[in-house]
């Protein structure tokens, strides 16, 4: 395994090793699990697959814009 050194704001340092501890991992395995989520195989192809799916169906808002409200409250 490889190692990186990190450098973190104090109070994100701070408050990561408190949800950490919590959690009962380390910090280090947080930041670990997080990364590997992020560049899972299995999420970079569920990316994938979703742009391609808009490709095929040429997907389009036709200029429509929406607010962040109506995005995420219907």
């Amino acid at each position: 395994m490889g190692n990186i050194t990190f450098s973190f704001d104090k109070e994100v340092l701070r408050r990561g090793r408190e949800y950490a501890k919590r959690h009962n991992i380390s910090f280090k395995a947080l930041v670990r699990c997080l990364v590997e989520q992020t560049v899972s195989e299995e999420s970079s192809q569920w990316l994938e697959d979703t742009f391609s799916l808009m490709d095929r169906r040429n997907a389009s808002s036709r200029g429509k814009k929406w607010t962040r409200d109506k995005l995420y409250c219907g």
